[in-house]
C-alpha cells in the first residue's frame, strides 16, 4: 500500500522508516555511486530530510519499504535552487502550484509496478493540493523508465552526455497518464484515491498548505 508520511510521522513507523533510508543508501551510494552521507545506522539522509519533507513511500506487506519520494514545496528551500541552478540557466523554480520530487528509490528486486503505484501517488499529490507540476533532478538512465510508465517530464535543461547525464524536468498528470500506470500498478483509481484520502483526514495538509 501507499503511505504518506511527514517526517514527523516516521518515528510511528520505524520498520518502514529505517528500510526507506537503508534502501536509499543502497541506491544512491551503491548501486549509482553518488557521493551522499551514510550514518552509522546505514542510513542515507541529508540536509533536506531536516526540513520536514512529505514522504511518499510503498509499504511492502510485511511492513518494509517497497519504494518511495520526498516532496517539498519550492516557496521553501529546494535542492533544484540550491545545487543545480546550472541546469536552468540560473532560473529558480519557485511556486506555490509546483512541488519539489527528490530521493526516487526503489528497494532491491521492486520492479515497474512500484514505481507505477509511485507515480500515481505524485499524481494524487497534484491533484489532492491543487498543484501543476514537480520539479525534479533525474539522470539519463531514468528516461526510458519515465517512457515506459507513460510519465515522462518536461526537460528543462540537461548536462553531460550519455547514462550520467543529468536533467531537471517537470512532471504534469494527465487522464492518459494515469490510465497506463493503474494498469501497470495493477490498481484501480479508486484504490490509490482511498490512501490519499485516508491519509490526509488529518490536521496535517493545512499546515503544509500554509507552510508554502
Amino acid at each position: 500500500m501507499i503511505r504518506y508520511l511527514y517526517a514527523d510521522e516516521l518515528g510511528q513507523h520505524p520498520l518502514l522508516s529505517a528500510t526507506m533510508f537503508r534502501d536509499r543508501a543502497t541506491q544512491f551510494r551503491d548501486r549509482l555511486n553518488w557521493d551522499v552521507t551514510v550514518d552509522a545506522d546505514g542510513f542515507e539522509r541529508d540536509q533536506y530530510d531536516e526540513l520536514g519533507p512529505l514522504y511518499v513511500i510503498w509499504e511492502r506487506p510485511d511492513g518494509t519499504h517497497g519504494g518511495s519520494m520526498r516532496f517539498l514545496p519550492t516557496t521553501g528551500r529546494t535542492m533544484v535552487n540550491e545545487h543545480f541552478l546550472s541546469l536552468t540557466d540560473g532560473a529558480r523554480i519557485q511556486s506555490p502550484i509546483i512541488w519539489e520530487c527528490t530521493r526516487f528509490c526503489l528497494a532491491p528486486g521492486a520492479g515497474s509496478a512500484t514505481s507505477a503505484a509511485l507515480m500515481l501517488a505524485g499524481g494524487e499529490i497534484l491533484r489532492g493540493f491543487q498543484l501543476m507540476n514537480f520539479v525534479g533532478v533525474f539522470d539519463a538512465r531514468m528516461i526510458r523508465v519515465y517512457k515506459m510508465l507513460g510519465g515522462e517530464p518536461e526537460i528543462l535543461g540537461m548536462s553531460g552526455t550519455g547514462p550520467d547525464a543529468i536533467g531537471v524536468g517537470l512532471w504534469s498528470f494527465t487522464e492518459t497518464a494515469e490510465t497506463r500506470l493503474l494498469r501497470r500498478a495493477g490498481l484501480t483509481a479508486a484504490q490509490s484515491r482511498a490512501w490519499f484520502t485516508a491519509a490526509f483526514e488529518t490536521d496535517h495538509q493545512p499546515a503544509l498548505v500554509a507552510a508554502m
